[in-house]
């Protein structure tokens, strides 16, 4: 067995790094690099989360609008189609699209609970359905006002028809030629 001068060290046994012969060995904690990396990726799904907990409110009208102008060029086609006049109605949580029911030929019967002025509001039709706000409540003023009705006119006089939500207005236009517009 060695023995050792006082007040020296075996830098075997207890690691010397001042000489390089032993490094240190590592502790629990994490580098600044890890750090970063879970920072990081903390951030991208916060973003995540709040972009689809918070959508914009701006775009969600803006589409509602760019949906009705083309329900209204559809609705203006099913009259010259059908003949019968469509009716746009609408409130703070949604839409329709009404019309009255067609006049029974002579001698037709009527299904129990129905009369000859039922309004059909195109329940079952998949573009012109009731539909809701995509973010409501929306409210609506119609110029000229009332609500918008669809003829079998071929040259319908304008419309302007602006919806406004609690951060944007979007403005429908349709023209003289019947042109639809959204700005």
């Amino acid at each position: 067995m060695r023995t050792l001068a006082p007040g020296t060290s075996d830098s075997r046994r207890h690691g010397n790094a001042r000489h390089g012969r032993a490094t240190p060995k590592r502790t629990g904690g994490f580098t600044l690099i890890e750090l970063m990396v879970v920072v990081v990726i903390i951030g991208i799904a916060a973003a995540a989360v709040t972009i689809r907990a918070f959508p914009d409110r701006r775009k969600l009208l803006r589409d509602d609008a760019e949906r009705l102008a083309q329900l209204f060029a559809v609705a203006q086609g099913e009259v010259r189609a059908d003949g019968r006049r469509i009716t746009w109605e609408a409130d703070e949580q949604g839409y329709r699209f009404v019309r009255r029911a067609r006049a029974l030929t002579p001698g037709a019967v009527l299904a129990a609970g129905t009369s000859a002025s039922t309004l059909d509001t195109f329940g079952r039709d998949e573009l012109l359905r009731p539909r809701r706000w995509a973010d409501g409540p929306v409210t609506v003023q119609v110029d000229p006002p009332g609500p918008p009705v669809f003829t079998s006119e071929w040259i319908p006089g304008p419309l302007v028809v602006r919806l406004r939500n609690a951060d944007a207005i979007v403005t429908i236009l349709r023209d003289e030629a019947g042109r639809y517009a959204v700005q």
